[in-house]
């Protein structure tokens, strides 16, 4: 499989011009049913809203999808959609939800809001990478972690997980191409007292650096 960034979970973000409130939902979805069963919760829970913007981009079958929602045409839906191209991200969907303040925003007004709350939307969430990876297991002990802690957030290696028993336990993740050369970092680091185990490569989230 083919590495492709995308987000995980979920996250919202919001815009406001001359009293519309422009709401911004996304959301991890791998396939078009997921996409629009979120489409569907989104409208669910905003009856009085007057419009639900959404795009969404899927590797399955390369379905790219959007929908002004009664916006005029390449106001709404497309600006959502570019907003997620340009952060090169798949396997995402962005509804916006429009509580209408009275005012009508004119064409450069609609672009402009419903950019900027997909914007706030995806800032909120973690962009992950989704690649092969090898999943570390470092014991070390106490005098130790200072420095490998250090030594982790310098190069952003990403800990899973942290546990403070008799030793210190990290479950690290790295890419599989990286994870041999972590391990022998660790290891000199350390002067072997660290107790490394790596993992099998599987295709898993990554933060993206």
């Amino acid at each position: 499989m083919e590495p492709y960034n995308t987000i995980e979970g979920s996250a919202t973000g919001e815009y406001e011009e001359k009293k519309s409130r422009f709401i911004a939902a996304v959301q991890h979805v791998e396939t078009e049913a997921e996409a629009l069963e979120f489409l569907a919760r989104i409208r669910a829970e905003n009856p009085m809203a007057r419009h639900n913007v959404y795009a969404y981009v899927l590797r399955e079958n390369n379905r790219v999808r959007y929908s002004d929602d009664g916006e005029p045409q390449k106001t709404a839906g497309i600006p959502v959609l570019s907003v997620i191209d340009h952060r090169g991200l798949k396997d995402v969907i962005c509804v916006v939800t429009r509580y209408f303040g009275g005012t009508l925003l004119g064409t450069g007004g609609l672009v402009r809001a419903y950019t900027k709350a997909t914007q706030e939307a995806f800032a909120a969430a973690r962009e992950v990478t989704y690649a092969p990876c090898r999943d570390l297991v470092v014991c070390i002990a106490y005098p130790l972690y200072d420095q490998v802690n250090h030594y982790l957030a310098e190069r952003g290696i990403e800990v899973l997980s942290t546990d403070f028993a008799a030793d210190i336990t990290l479950e690290l993740r790295a890419r599989s191409e990286e994870a041999a050369a972590l391990e022998t970092s660790l290891t000199n680091l350390t002067n072997g007292a660290a107790d490394i185990l790596v993992g099998d490569e599987a295709f898993q989230p990554i933060a993206i650096a």
